[in-house]
């Protein structure tokens, strides 16, 4: 590749021979990423000089295709715009047409008749990699870091998801900060099996693991025996997941015997680094994965917006329920809702955060842009407080803080402590309006075993302070989720 791609993807040329990724049976070294990466640029392009940021939308699951048509589209001058693979026809329209996307690449194996439709009605061309004709490598391409390359879209837990820019320098600045604060090598070896289209599996998984020059392990979905099957033989040295991954881990090492467990545990406790994110982990998970696999879980704290902020230390102390503190080059301060600053660690304050990691904007929403920042600083809505010099989030201030007879109750906090139960095994609190109180707090829950309202109560009652118990109980079979593992809490007000 030229010298400007270089400077986006430097392992392409530093490490020819060593393995890029592997899937199943297959390896792609970085040179055939190289020219895999080269064959999609000049195919894009069609002889054009640039995509000058056109959105470029694709919808894989872990694979060669897709790793080269993140790296090539950006290269190309455009924004990649990277879809869930489970997405609705529904859901794929909002995407599409909020980005103004006119390509769309994707496997045979996903179309459908659905999405046809929705492409017919956006004019939206559906094209496949394996249709790019073989090419040479394109001319100097010029990668600017003010240039767009990466559109994220937010989970959608609180409302419609909206489109997150990120520049060249953004992703950047998320990669190289994550590299050096977690000490990536490049004879690292990482699974993923997260979603790829969330900065959970794009940014921490596998841009860090290319830009390092170390090597990725592709599923194209979790699956614990298959995943375990690779522990075992010693072949990762990294592994991140979210929360309800590892609960998954920990149900099926119960169904193996004692031998099987060892071995898989083991294999977990030769690892240099277990990171859990993108939903708060449970003290009691925290510490049975200790438990079992000697390894302290790294939890970090980060958004669509920013990739990560904060983070427990690869070396030196990791608190259970704790997110540590800013990663290099990240400022953070605490505001209140008058957007003044919080000095006192104990007062909870919104998280405000400057840092090269942040992004442009929303695109075709520059309403919802300019009410994110403050003087520069962006607002994430995260309440937290800082206990012993680490950050505690306490919660989102939209849908996790519970305003109830006058005090500020954090949903996370609740939550926490109800897990303690030995028969609850998920759990959910929200606020509900109530007239007299403005809000009563409300619990969902999956329990193991048959309980009572008033058990539950008079359990929670010995625990935490009485305007802290949950007035209203649902009982369900299972708690609504998006592709993270993040409960989805506002479809939970209609149970109440």
């Amino acid at each position: 590749m030229t010298a400007k791609s270089i400077e986006w993807f430097p392992s392409l040329e530093q490490r020819p021979q060593a393995i890029a990724l592997v899937d199943g049976d297959r390896e792609l070294s970085y040179e055939d990423l190289n020219h895999s990466v080269n064959r999609v640029i000049a195919g894009l392009l069609d002889g054009e000089a640039s995509l000058n940021e056109e959105r470029v939308a694709f919808l894989y699951p872990a694979s060669f295709e897709y790793a080269s048509l993140i790296i090539a589209i950006v290269a190309a001058g455009g924004i990649a715009v990277p879809l869930s693979v489970h997405a609705s026809a529904d859901e794929l329209s909002h995407c599409l047409s909020v980005a103004g996307v006119k390509r769309l690449f994707l496997p045979e194996s996903l179309r459908s008749g659905g999405l046809d439709r929705v492409c017919e009605q956006l004019s939206v061309t559906q094209l496949s990699v394996a249709d790019l004709p073989g090419a040479a490598s394109p001319a100097s391409l010029p990668i600017t870091p003010e240039q767009g390359a990466l559109i994220v879209f937010t989970s959608g837990t609180t409302g419609k998801p909206k489109a997150v820019v990120h520049t060249v320098e953004s992703v950047s600045a998320m990669v190289t900060s994550l590299i050096e604060a977690w000490g990536w090598v490049d004879t690292d070896v990482i699974p993923l099996f997260l979603p790829l289209h969330h900065v959970h599996g794009i940014v921490n998984i596998l841009l860090c693991a290319l830009w390092r020059g170390a090597t990725v392990d592709l599923f194209a979905r979790f699956e614990a025996e298959r995943v375990c099957e690779k522990v075992v033989t010693g072949s990762y040295s990294v592994f991140m997941a979210v929360p309800t991954i590892y609960v998954k881990l920990i149900a099926y090492l119960k169904t193996l015997d004692a031998a099987e467990q060892n071995q898989i545990t083991q294999g977990f406790a030769a690892m240099r680094l277990n990171v859990s994110g993108s939903a708060a982990c449970p003290v009691p998970l925290f510490e049975e994965w200790e438990t079992l696999t000697s390894q302290r879980f790294l939890e970090r704290y980060g958004m669509t917006e920013l990739g990560m902020a904060l983070s427990n230390p690869y070396e030196g102390e990791r608190r259970p329920g704790h997110v540590g503190q800013p990663l290099p080059g990240v400022v953070i301060k605490r505001v209140d809702e008058n957007g003044d600053e919080v000095t006192d660690a104990s007062t909870p304050g919104e998280l405000a955060v400057k840092s090269p990691t942040a992004f442009r904007e929303y695109w075709g929403n520059p309403e919802s842009t300019v009410k994110a920042f403050a003087d520069g600083w962006f607002l994430t809505g995260d309440i937290a407080v800082i206990e012993d010099g680490a950050y505690r989030i306490l919660g989102r201030a939209s849908i996790d803080i519970i305003k109830s007879g006058g005090y500020k109750l954090s949903a996370l906090e609740i939550e926490a402590t109800l897990l303690e139960h030995p028969d609850v095994s998920e759990v959910a609190v929200i606020g509900i309006p109530d007239d007299e109180w403005g809000e009563l707090v409300a619990c969902a829950l999956v329990v193991s075993q048959p309980l009572s309202e008033d058990a539950l109560t008079a359990w929670a009652r010995e625990r935490m302070s009485g305007y802290k118990v949950p007035r209203r109980w649902h009982f369900t079979e299972a708690l609504p989720r998006n592709a993270l593992g993040k409960v989805t809490k506002p479809s939970l007000k209609s149970w109440f």
